[in-house]
């Protein structure tokens, strides 16, 4: 099969989903891999100018939801100042979901998570940074607790003051997802989740019937997680991937969009091949075998 080039790839070939009244190609991008941060993967960033290029080349190529987050960084760069520097002004179609809710500090140690006083603080940081009046989406990064009411009632607060246009919640269970819509309107849900991490897959029903937008990450890492991906793929992967000539990463991002029409996709890179790679997985349709053959994986790394 002939590959793909940069100009036979459009995101918009992977369909769309709306975060609210927000249309969004359903292939993204994630930032978090950009900033060389120890915290997030290893090895050293791309260097400045490559990661604008990789930035502005998404959105060439149809990319309109891009997800970040304050605490993306590193002692080189931030996720949100190089989305500022390579994007604003910004087009009128760009979707930039953030997060908050975790904190580090400046050495980019972990702290504890934030107050529920401390969240329109980080609202405000992150408008800082990307240089915006409001935020398109801000996700409330769970941290492990049971309730979420109150930090959620504090988001929508700043929700109905015009900071935020939409809202939603990471690392979450069914039960935040409940607590969460008895304050306020949920727009997607950003939970672990892949071929050989089924622990989404709960969510992804609920989501459906709530018509609730799913965000798998570490969809390509798999059980590499923060470290990418490092381990030796799955047979069944690299079968499908060698029928279709493209590569694994490909075979699971697009496995990962057959999950369901709601389910959204945000891979990050910060090479510009690996990018050209993530977007045109939008356009690959797995036969009723392959997802088969895929959904057969055992749930645990080779």
């Amino acid at each position: 099969m002939e590959k793909m080039t940069s100009g036979t790839v459009n995101a918009a070939a992977s369909g769309t989903w709306l975060l609210g009244d927000l249309k969004v190609n359903r292939i993204g991008f994630g930032a978090m891999r950009l900033t060389g941060s120890a915290a997030f993967h290893q090895g050293a960033p791309s260097d400045r100018g490559q990661a604008i290029a990789v930035l502005r080349s998404a959105v060439e190529l149809g990319v309109n939801h891009i997800d970040t987050a304050a605490f993306y960084f590193s002692r080189l760069r931030s996720a949100n100042e190089l989305i500022n520097s390579a994007l604003a002004p910004y087009p009128d179609d760009l979707v930039i979901a953030t997060k908050v809710g975790p904190a580090r500090d400046t050495s980019g140690e972990w702290t504890d998570s934030a107050r529920p006083d401390q969240l329109r603080g980080q609202v405000e940081e992150n408008l800082r940074q990307l240089g915006r009046d409001y935020l398109d989406v801000v996700n409330l990064r769970i941290m492990g607790q049971r309730s979420i009411s109150e930090h959620f009632g504090v988001l929508a607060e700043l929700r109905d003051a015009g900071l935020v246009r939409h809202l939603g919640i990471s690392n979450a269970r069914p039960e935040h997802l409940a607590q969460a819509q008895a304050i306020a309107p949920v727009v997607c849900v950003q939970n672990r989740y892949g071929i050989d991490a089924p622990i989404g897959e709960e969510m992804i029903r609920e989501c459906a019937t709530r018509g609730i937008a799913f965000v798998p990450f570490f969809s390509i890492a798999g059980q590499g997680r923060e470290a990418g991906a490092v381990l030796t793929e799955h047979d069944e992967v690299r079968a499908v991937a060698r029928a279709h000539g493209v590569s694994p990463a490909q075979v699971r991002l697009a496995w990962i969009l057959h999950q369901g029409a709601h389910v959204l996709a945000i891979p990050g890179t910060g090479a510009p091949d690996h990018l050209v790679d993530n977007v045109a997985a939008g356009a690959l349709r797995l036969t009723a075998e392959e997802l088969e053959l895929l959904d057969s994986i055992g749930r645990t790394a080779p």
